[in-house]
């Protein structure tokens, strides 16, 4: 039977309204400002949100950095706009790691095995740092992505978090028109929408 982890995410949210006891922090992997947008402007009512930025896969170096750098724009934009308080952390970009994650799937098709370990190391490493920094959740933007496998996302998230003894926080963050959101969030704050996921492969292919 498939999950719907959009009314998974409502039952956990439903659940934190009637908290008394305080905001849960919460660590985001972003992989890029444009889907962070809409995942921020939604769960920012719920948590103290720390957005992490890991993304080894990003190539060149200079789109890594572009994309960062937007990441930090959007950020402080959103801060002055919402009178939030999101704080960020950047990773290390571990391009050697992320080739040796992938090596011998680097003639599968987008969406098939690479992509798959290409998640697995970064929501890893998004699990040990929200337990490094003792945050209450963890998730990640990936899923507001119509490319995107939420199920797949869902279950490495679920595997990661177990592994960090961390709670992961499902999602299907394009389900209620997420993706079209932040679309037009990423019109109202200018920002840069790259035409390829990330990886040299999937821009080789022109894969979003």
């Amino acid at each position: 039977m498939k999950i719907n982890y959009q009314k998974e995410l409502d039952k956990i949210l439903a659940g934190l309204k009637s908290n008394r006891n305080g905001r849960p922090s919460l660590l985001i992997h972003s992989c890029c400002a444009p889907c962070s947008s809409y995942v921020l402007e939604y769960l920012s009512e719920f948590f103290d949100i720390i957005v992490y930025y890991y993304n080894p896969n990003i190539d060149p170096e200079s789109e890594y950095v572009k994309r960062l750098d937007e990441q930090t724009r959007l950020i402080d934009k959103f801060n002055m706009s919402s009178q939030s308080n999101i704080s960020f952390v950047e990773g290390d970009y571990e391009r050697e790691k992320f080739l040796e994650s992938i090596k011998g799937l680097e003639d599968e098709p987008e969406g098939g095995l690479r992509c798959v370990e290409c998640f697995r190391l970064r929501l890893d490493r998004a699990a040990a740092k929200a337990a490094e920094l003792n945050c209450d959740y963890f998730t990640t933007t990936l899923t507001v992505s119509p490319y995107k496998n939420a199920d797949i996302l869902n279950e490495i998230g679920k595997e990661a978090g177990v592994k960090f003894n961390i709670k992961f926080l499902t999602s299907d963050f394009k389900k209620r028109d997420g993706y079209k959101r932040s679309i037009e969030l990423s019109k109202q704050y200018g920002l840069y929408r790259q035409d390829y996921c990330g990886c040299i492969y999937s821009k080789n292919k022109g894969t979003k």
